[in-house]
């Protein structure tokens, strides 16, 4: 077994994929991470912008939650059809591309790819940080820690969809589980206490308020708290990873993400408030996150709490898992299109899309290394990415519906419309509200990607239409190439070469690149002794030999400028130039010698003729 079958497991066939379907029980940690993680961070984050009102912020994170849930509830009802109508795959791009036009597709995955490079650094570097704060010593070890974290995902994620499930089950029932205990333990305290229970460890003391709760104030914490829903349309991008009923599967999971997510969200907004935990400021001595606060208050800080947070913890790290699954399938439908690279197509060993998972690690990586590690002040930008796909994906469903026709298809027209208009109104209430604080990056990063895509569809048009031959065959006989067979002396890699030469033509030509006076004595020699003669006596014409001198001891250029020669000479031949090329079988080996006929097959397709052909022969050397 090899290293890399021990890391990454033995290659799959691809008659084994049916086996690496996931059901409902693994899709929610491959394809929910993201959006169950959000509910630790989405309601602090809109605390936190409430601040300023004290005791005051407890009054407004309700109805603030209860608008997110609201949206929630709409993206969910939208979802579930964009799943039955496209059960391919492809999320907003597909349906956006299919209903709105390619350019609307084109801007629908821009904004999600943003999202998952985004969700990726924010999400791994949030885990650390709160690893790092329990742990202060570990500080210094931030970004290495980020980095091995970020590796291990990628790793997991290249052995296969199926064994990301099996590896993130665990951390994030164990977060479910924990979580929704301390949900409903809270809750029965605060019913039976008439809403304000006493809390097992006190939370930190709110400040007086010293702003009222404006409408820009509370427009600023609703964008902050719809970070919330980011990740909720990763189930509608991989339906093709679920086993059959695929739609069926895909549907029941994005009803227990999505049910799952509304419970937390809701029970955290509920406690908070009757538990009266509000934010604290992450700079100053002491910080507790919101759901430290709520878990201490609710169960005290026995084992169940350090259980609860390591869980937390661990699902924060590993959030980043959903964008490894939506990630690499959103590129494959784009470079299907021809938008992306064609390698994005490709399944490596285990049945995955490798390069998307190693795109996407590469610049969650480089994100992470720009910012040291610490990406918190990314966070709000989620929403403009997801929400921006949210909005253009349900519009493309109200232009389905309208073309489908049928029964049911004006109701379920009407949710998408009113979905639209919602996360449009979102959308636009974070851009307003963000655009200081960063949302101007993602304005300015999606164009670039789309200039991107733009300029890979040019290219393979233009691939396309230079190849493009609607013509027969050409079955006239023509004449057999003029071979010229670069030499190096009398050896076994020169007599490979011309051996070969000699099956393709008669008009073969050996080249020798001279380089100081009287070195070309013993190749002229042994030319006449080792081809010449022989080649006479069976009754063949002997290839000449050519000593082209080198005074400035080039041995390239004169290669390729005696083959511009030869083309001169011959106007309506093909040049034929078979390369001799010591193959190591060694890594050391490579170290060791010059590879000048690599050099030489550069130097030769670059002059861009085509009727100069460069064959390789190569000679291994054997271990």
């Amino acid at each position: 077994m090899t290293i890399l079958d021990t890391l990454l497991g033995k290659p799959l066939a691809s008659s084994e994929e049916a086996e690496q379907k996931i059901g409902v029980a693994a899709g929610v940690p491959v394809l929910g991470l993201d959006g169950l993680s959000s509910s630790a961070y989405g309601p602090e984050a809109a605390l936190t912008i409430l601040l300023p009102l004290g005791a005051g912020s407890l009054a407004s994170i309700g109805p603030i939650t209860a608008v997110i849930l609201a949206l929630l509830v709409l993206l969910y009802l939208s979802y579930r059809q964009t799943i039955a109508a496209y059960p391919g795959g492809g999320g907003s791009y597909t349906v956006a591309k299919e209903n709105l036009g390619v350019n609307a597709g084109l801007l629908a995955a821009a904004a999600l790819m943003v999202d998952y490079v985004l969700n990726v650094a924010v999400g791994i570097s949030a885990g650390i940080g709160a690893l790092v704060s329990a742990l202060p010593g570990l500080h210094t070890h931030t970004l290495a820690l980020c980095l091995i974290t970020l590796a291990i995902i990628t790793v997991i994620n290249l052995r296969g969809v199926r064994e990301s499930g099996i590896v993130f089950g665990v951390p994030t029932y164990l977060f479910v589980g924990t979580l929704m205990a301390v949900l409903a333990i809270g809750t029965v305290k605060a019913v039976t206490a008439g809403g304000h229970p006493t809390p097992v460890v006190p939370p930190g003391a709110l400040p007086a308020g010293m702003a009222s709760a404006s409408v820009w104030l509370l427009l600023r914490a609703f964008a902050s708290g719809c970070t919330a829903m980011t990740g909720v349309e990763a189930v509608s991008n991989g339906v093709s990873a679920f086993a059959p009923p695929a739609v069926t599967n895909a549907r029941r999971t994005l009803t227990v993400i999505v049910a799952l997510l509304a419970v937390l969200l809701a029970g955290i907004a509920y406690l908070s408030s009757a538990y009266g935990i509000g934010a604290m400021d992450q700079e100053r001595d002491g910080y507790q996150s919101v759901i430290s606060q709520l878990v201490g208050a609710v169960v005290g800080r026995g084992a169940f709490y350090y259980v609860t947070i390591a869980s937390v913890l661990a699902v924060l790290a590993l959030s980043a898992n959903t964008s490894f699954a939506g990630f690499p399938r959103l590129c494959r439908l784009i470079a299907d299109d021809g938008f992306l690279p064609l390698a994005f197509t490709a399944r490596g060993r285990r049945l995955v899309h490798s390069v998307g998972i190693m795109a996407l690690a590469g610049l969650s990586g480089l994100l992470l290394i720009i910012f040291n590690g610490i990406t918190d002040r990314l966070i709000p930008l989620f929403a403009v990415g997801a929400f921006g796909a949210f909005t253009l994906s349900q519009a493309g469903m109200v232009i389905h519906w309208r073309r489908a026709g049928g029964l049911g298809a004006t109701p379920a027209a009407a949710v998408n419309a009113i979905g639209a208009v919602a996360t449009g109104i979102a959308l636009t209430v974070i851009l307003t509200t963000k655009f200081i604080e960063g949302a101007w990056i993602t304005i300015v990063l999606i164009p670039a990607m789309l200039a991107l895509f733009a300029r890979v569809k040019q290219h393979y048009d233009f691939v396309g239409e230079q190849i493009r031959f609607p013509r027969p065959v050409e079955v006239d006989p023509s004449e057999p190439p003029v071979v010229v067979v670069p030499v190096a002396g009398w050896n076994v890699l020169s007599a490979n070469a011309l051996r070969f030469g000699l099956q393709l033509s008669p008009d073969v030509v050996a080249v020798y690149v001279s380089r100081t006076d009287g070195d070309d004595v013993a190749v002229r020699r042994d030319w006449r002794e080792y081809v010449e003669t022989p080649m006479r006596a069976a009754g063949r014409t002997a290839p000449r030999l050519e000593i082209v001198p080198s005074p400035y001891r080039r041995l390239v250029a004169p290669i390729v400028g005696y083959v511009s020669r030869l083309k001169a000479e011959w106007p309506e031949r093909t040049i034929a130039v078979v390369v001799s090329e010591l193959v190591e079988t060694r890594w050391y080996q490579y170290l060791l010698h010059n590879h000048r006929a690599e050099w030489l097959k550069a130097d030769l397709l670059l002059e861009q003729d085509q009727r100069v052909v460069v064959i390789t022969v190569p000679w291994y050397l054997r271990p």
